[in-house]
């Protein structure tokens, strides 16, 4: 039997319960993802703003035009 066939014949209750276990296994990848990105932001942040810096003249710095672009790297 394929999986649409198995699909096709389940009930609605059993419909939503596949859904729920695939809404939290995303929702779980997406957290992890976000920990890990996170824990990592320092060097991410440099990698991503490194070309940026290279072609900055001598002696000066990345400075923010508004209240929260401070944050995005902190």
């Amino acid at each position: 039997m394929s999986t649409s066939e198995s699909l096709d014949k389940q009930s609605l209750t059993q419909h939503l319960a596949e859904l729920r276990s695939c809404l939290v296994i995303s929702m779980a990848a997406v957290a992890a993802g976000f920990a890990v990105a996170y824990y990592f932001i320092r060097p991410i942040g440099d990698w991503f703003f490194r070309p940026l810096v290279q072609v900055l003249p001598e002696n000066k710095t990345l400075i923010f035009i508004s209240y929260q672009e401070g944050f995005f790297f902190i």
